[in-house]
């Protein structure tokens, strides 16, 4: 009796079920994937289910020749569509054979040849979002096959999710995920309908706060094949600014994948580039690089502005004041250093004059406070890249219509 209950054991501790597997008994995301918001792109905002192997390697390739890569950007993501509308006789999820005739395999080992991280989507659904397999049911199987695989990040969107909850649901993926043994950022893409931001820190590295963003400065975009709505990136930043306490290094509010590039004016991918930078979120790109104007690409990889997002103290910034059509933004950053954002909501041209010694600026989430009268701070314009001044004196400038003004405050 005393073999067999020694064999028990041995097979038990093989497969995972004693103290040899540490996954188990630490279930939960992979911790400290993500310290800084994760850059990179993803192919949902322009190509939907239009994806191919020839677009990722285009994509890889012009990520690292513009300098994209340098700037930061290490993750491609394909969105929904990479996979066959069946699993196969196994219960594995099958990369679409005419899409990726080499295999998924092949495409994550070139884009992994270029020094980048590649993610997957899915979906917590019996069906993905444009009706492809969900991992309903296969939660352990498909972590399994990511990690094979050697996918970095995993987008796990909501769609067809009748009868199941939201915390229940990720938090079973965030443990296969563990169980299977690959670091993966788990990104959670619930759009905000269950507070995500109350119980994702343990479950995630990340989670969106809203429904899908649309190319717009400030707009509503009513689906008509349902009752749901895209929105402008303002009407997101809106929606969700005051959910910051819940947001910092390894636990974001993800705003949505940016539409710079994707039919905004230049300014305004401006201000969207900006804004995304002042809310820690992450910075994924989603226009057809390909296609990318010289514009389009100073936006994105301005370094100033991305030191901003990446900041190590990871706090979110916050509106400060509002009058007219005229806002201004903050951030705490490291080393003393404060983000000032002027934005123009309006539609036309308004007069900046700030005095910088009647305000005294306090971040009620965290606890970090700027008095004017005691400090005084050199300003350098993150657009411009220049020095502009300090503190002593009012700031004052034109700015355009949905135009910003970002000032980095250096002690």
């Amino acid at each position: 009796m005393k073999k067999i209950i020694l064999a028990f054991a041995l097979i038990a501790t093989a497969l995972g079920f004693g103290q040899g597997n540490t996954h188990k008994q630490t279930a939960g995301k992979f911790e400290g994937l993500a310290m800084t918001p994760p850059m990179g792109w993803n192919s949902w905002n322009t190509f939907e289910t239009n994806i191919d192997e020839k677009l990722v390697k285009e994509t890889a390739d012009i990520m690292v020749s513009s300098g994209m890569a340098a700037a930061g950007y290490n993750y491609i993501v394909l969105d929904d569509g990479w996979m066959a509308r069946e699993r196969d006789a196994n219960g594995d999820l099958v990369p679409d054979p005419v899409k990726f005739p080499n295999g998924m395999k092949a495409v994550i080992d070139y884009v992994h040849s270029k020094g980048l991280k590649f993610g997957l989507y899915n979906c917590a659904g019996t069906q993905t979002c444009a009706g492809y397999p969900g991992t309903r049911g296969y939660e352990y199987q498909d972590a399994r096959f990511y990690a094979k695989l050697g996918i970095d990040f995993l987008k796990y969107d909501w769609c067809n999710t009748q009868g199941i909850t939201a915390k229940e649901a990720y938090t079973t993926m965030s443990n296969a995920l563990k169980t299977a043994g690959r670091p993966i950022v788990f990104s959670l893409c619930e759009w905000g309908d269950n507070q995500p931001w109350e119980w994702g820190k343990p479950v995630g590295n990340l989670w969106r706060i809203s429904g899908d963003i649309y190319p717009c400065f400030d707009c509503e975009f009513k689906h008509e094949e349902g009752n749901w709505s895209s929105w402008g990136f303002m009407k997101i930043i809106e929606m969700r600014k005051d959910i910051r306490k819940y947001s910092g290094p390894d636990h974001w509010n993800d705003f949505d994948m940016m539409e710079v590039g994707d039919g905004m004016t230049d300014i305004e991918d401006k201000t969207h580039f900006t804004m995304w930078s002042m809310m820690a979120s992450p910075l994924i790109a989603g226009n057809d690089f390909r296609k990318m104007s010289k514009e389009t690409l100073a936006i994105l990889t301005n370094k100033e502005l991305i030191a901003v997002n990446q900041d190590k103290l990871g706090i979110q910034g916050f509106k400060y004041s509002a009058e007219d059509g005229l806002e201004v933004w903050v951030k705490p950053l490291s080393d003393g250093n404060w983000a000032v954002t002027f934005l123009n909501r309006s539609e036309v041209v308004k007069k900046v004059n700030f005095d910088w010694k009647k305000h005294t600026i306090k971040d009620a989430d965290f606890g970090y406070e700027v008095n004017f009268d005691k400090t005084i701070y050199k300003l350098k314009d993150l657009w411009r890249n220049k020095k502009n001044g300090n503190t002593k004196k009012n700031f004052v400038a034109d700015l355009a219509p949905h135009d910003v003004i970002t000032l980095r405050l250096i002690p």
